[in-house]
């Protein structure tokens, strides 16, 4: 069996990363409080430090070396990026993933994105401080996972899912294994039995791939403790929820606009597979696989937080799904509903009081 293993264990987190191979955008690489960098088709240099993206004033990069920058950084991750392949994304060691889109996809010239991860991940603590529960205790929290809850962390492009996935699993038990499945590495855990998978591009000869959904029947033969895929994005979603079925807990991210629609979402996903199945099977699947959906929101002035969190109930309504809601955001706050997540048999088994978890400050 062959698959691409990432070489950042949790032994190398927190590693200061290179900024030299980023040229002109070295200093801002190197701004532990920069997220993420973007070089426009037109040359103008933007950055956001947790605030929402700024233009950086006085920065612009002619059309050449915007370019050359793009292609030097993707060969870097050790892929190629030409006319022929114009689109390309790569993994620049711990916590740095670039992207980089070139003439004839993006007209007006090159287009490179860098996401920067903290140097040290933020945990549980750290994003409450920052405001990013509300009003839910860090007890509450922790007991998702120590219940074994399958989550489902969703939400827009950098509205915190990464983050608060690594946070979440590293509050996870120091005995668990932990098999983490990326298509580009970007999480950074604090636990000491991580093995985390890669997915991997075909090479020029458009051979040589390996697909998230084959890692994903890689992770199994691994015997994980808890499985995690970090962003679910296409087929690997029928295996991932497969093996959640099956009784294995598992976490995973998806990009929605609500915890329903993102439900709905994984309900679709499967279907892209191709294999002899429908929305009667993959839709009660889901219902029973995922327990607690988390759905977080970049807000206008760069905040991020949760907005959401739902218990599915295991059932299926008009929409898919049945839910109840556990929190809602009213009154500028995240306030707790006063129910309990549906399947407090589970959260019993795993020696948590349902009734603790979730509480929260009604």
């Amino acid at each position: 069996m062959v698959f691409v293993a990432r070489s950042d264990s949790p032994a190398t987190v927190g590693v200061e990363r290179d900024p030299r191979p980023f040229g002109v955008l070295a200093e801002l690489v190197a701004d532990d409080a920069v997220t993420d960098v973007f070089v426009n088709p037109d040359g103008a240099v933007w950055c956001d430090r947790g605030g929402g993206a700024r233009a950086v004033d006085g920065m612009r990069i002619p059309p050449d070396e915007a370019r050359e920058l793009a292609v030097r950084l993707i060969s870097l991750g050790g892929r190629h990026v030409d006319e022929a392949t114009p689109a390309m994304d790569v993994r620049l060691g711990p916590g740095v993933r670039v992207h980089a889109v070139l003439p004839p996809i993006s007209p007006g010239g090159a287009a490179v994105s860098i996401r920067l991860q903290r140097a040290v991940p933020l945990d549980l603590r750290d994003l409450a401080e920052r405001g990013f529960f509300s009003v839910i205790s860090l007890d509450e929290i922790r007991g998702l996972v120590a219940a074994r809850a399958n989550l489902l962390i969703t939400g827009a492009a950098g509205s915190g899912k990464t983050t608060l996935l690594g946070a979440l699993l590293a509050s996870a038990p120091p005995t668990e294994r932990i098999v983490v499945i990326e298509d580009v590495g970007e999480l950074q855990l604090l636990h000491p039995h991580v093995v985390a998978l890669e997915a991997r591009q075909p090479n020029l000869d458009g051979a040589g791939a390996l697909g998230l959904d084959r890692l994903v029947r890689e992770a199994l033969r691994m015997r994980p403790d808890r499985l995690v895929v970090g962003e679910v994005r296409e087929a690997e979603a029928l295996d991932l929820l497969i093996a959640l079925n099956s009784g294995l807990p598992g976490m995973c991210s998806l990009h929605a606009n609500s915890a329903v629609e993102a439900l709905r979402k994984l309900g679709t996903l499967p279907l892209l597979a191709g294999r002899n199945i429908d929305a009667a099977f993959v839709v009660p699947t889901v219902a029973g696989s995922i327990d607690i959906v988390v759905h977080a929101e970049l807000e206008r002035g760069g905040r991020r937080r949760v907005r959401e969190i739902v218990g599915v109930t295991g059932d299926i309504d008009a929409d898919g799904p049945s839910v109840t809601p556990l929190f809602r955001f009213e009154g500028g706050m995240l306030r707790a509903t006063g129910e309990v997540p549906p399947r407090a048999a589970k959260f019993e088994r795993g020696g948590v009081d349902p009734a603790v978890i979730l509480r929260g400050a009604a």
